[in-house]
């Protein structure tokens, strides 16, 4: 009798004790959407935002945008990722906090620069120093452009001598083949020239163009530098050519790497025509960076090859040469001046 009864209580309260339990799972689902409501997904924040934040080293707003799960590759408008920014500015706190969030020391941005890349053409050494002792690799893949390509050729000296000292390859070749010590001629950095001479620079390497140290030497007329990177012989017979020596390029098309270089597959005008559009790309990424200077030296190199190209193939020497010059800054101000050109061939 006594199981009976407590049998017939069970089947009473086994109703009451379902209702309780379903009630209990619709206030934990009607929770879990309200949080979800008051949490949406994170929106990240818009390229150019993003950029202007870092370089202007705000550093807790990128703390708040990374706790709401901030991709910490994140790429900005300009530079590149965050990493790279603070590499840039050499922000070793702002460094810190992206590589303890993961980060990558070696990501690269769509120029195939690197943090490494940055702080070295910024003359950062202390982001050098950091960057290299979390992982960061000292020297790019064939035909890439390095870290000691950067620092040359934006004359920082100490970066050099840091890079070499932790294992650069001084022989290092950019993307179309230029070499370090090509980068020291370009900008007429006469001491870094020496001191990449004295640490065993090879004067023999030429580029996708066919020129090397001693060609560039003369066609940007370093001739103190020229003297630097050639036997006496060497710079006798180089002087004695004509200045059209210095103004084609030997071939058109880069060279394989582990492969010998290929014959020339169009004519030189068209290779002309090439190195052209490298260097507005160089001088379009030069003035974004605010490296006016550089930018209008390229300009002018620029101007240079049109005018030469122009008179390719035509049996007439030029007159003269008719020239513009303007600022990029005040593109109102201009001159314009007729330069006379001794009689002969097109340079």
């Amino acid at each position: 009798m006594l199981r009976h009864s407590i049998s017939m209580l069970l089947a009473l309260c086994a109703p009451a004790l379902l209702l309780t339990a379903e009630a209990s799972r619709a206030q934990e689902a009607g929770t879990a959407g309200e949080i979800s409501a008051a949490a949406p997904e994170f929106t990240p924040p818009d390229a150019a935002t993003y950029g202007v934040r870092l370089e202007s080293g705000d550093i807790a707003q990128l703390r708040k945008w990374l706790d709401a799960g901030l991709d910490p590759d994140y790429v900005a408008d300009r530079i590149g990722t965050g990493l790279m920014i603070a590499a840039w500015q050499g922000d070793i706190p702002m460094m810190e906090l992206l590589v303890a969030r993961g980060a990558d020391v070696n990501k690269t941005n769509a120029l195939g620069e690197r943090a490494l890349l940055h702080a070295s053409w910024r003359g950062k050494a202390d982001a050098v120093k950091w960057l290299l002792a979390h992982g960061a690799r000292i020297n790019s893949g064939p035909l890439q452009w390095s870290a000691l390509h950067y620092a040359v050729f934006a004359g920082k000296s100490e970066i050099a001598a840091l890079l070499l000292e932790r294992g650069a390859d001084i022989n290092a070749r950019s993307t179309n083949g230029s070499s370090v010590l090509m980068m020291a001629v370009y900008e007429g950095h006469e001491d870094l020239a020496r001191e990449l001479l004295a640490r065993g620079a090879d004067t023999r390497v030429k580029n996708d163009w066919g020129d090397g140290a001693l060609a560039w030497a003369f066609k940007f007329k370093r001739h103190a530098i020229a003297r630097l990177v050639a036997t006496r012989e060497e710079f006798v017979a180089a002087a004695n050519q004509p200045k059209a020596q210095w103004g084609e390029p030997v071939r058109s098309q880069p060279a394989p790497p582990g492969g010998p270089p290929p014959e020339p597959a169009v004519a030189p005008v068209d290779a002309k025509a090439a190195q052209i559009e490298e260097l507005v790309s160089m001088s379009r990424i030069l003035a974004a960076r605010g490296m006016t200077e550089a930018a209008d030296r390229l300009d002018r190199r620029i101007a240079t090859l049109r005018a030469q190209r122009a008179r390719a193939g035509r049996d007439l020497p030029p007159a003269g040469v008719f020239e513009i010059s303007a600022n990029r800054n005040s593109p109102e101000d201009q001159s314009a001046r007729l330069v006379f050109e001794p009689e002969g061939p097109p340079p």
